[in-house]
């Protein structure tokens, strides 16, 4: 009987140490947890001391995340480009076409390290992303309706 009081409770003390050390590590994906820290995060600050840790610091920060949000663009693109699987006028597959041109435009914007262009990018990319898809999904529903006429009323 003591064996297994023993065992639980040094178990039981593992849960707890093991929640005070989440609570006290933030993980990156969490963000602020009240406004000052908010503020604090994307307000320049006039410190003098440690200036320049502070801003490679952030630098760091915002280029990893840049670079999160474009590598996850790029993968969306390809996973996309699998539904696009006719041939152009040439008997290229518009698949393959579809993903030379993104990778183009990734090189070349590669070296870009103006925030605000990068975002811009990143926007347009994305807005393209969801037009091509939307329009492809608006042209199979029509190829449906036309091939199938007696379930082209809605339900």
């Amino acid at each position: 009987m003591v064996g297994r009081v023993g065992k639980w409770r040094s178990v039981w003390n593992w849960i707890q140490w093991r929640n005070c050390r989440c609570i006290q590590q933030r993980l990156l994906h969490e963000g602020p947890d009240t406004v000052e820290e908010l503020l604090d995060r994307h307000i320049a600050k006039n410190k003098t001391k440690n200036k320049n840790d502070n801003d490679e610091f952030e630098n760091r920060r915002q280029l990893t995340s840049t670079r999160r949000e474009a590598l996850s663009l790029y993968r969306d693109i390809l996973r996309a480009t699998r539904f696009f699987v006719w041939p152009d006028s040439r008997g290229v597959i518009w698949r393959d076409v579809l993903r030379q041109n993104a990778r183009t435009e990734f090189e070349q914007a590669r070296f870009e390290t103006d925030p605000e262009i990068v975002t811009r990018l990143l926007i347009g990319g994305r807005e393209a992303l969801h037009s091509a898809i939307d329009k492809l999904a608006e042209k199979n529903r029509h190829h449906i309706l036309n091939d199938n006429p007696s379930h082209s009323h809605p339900r």
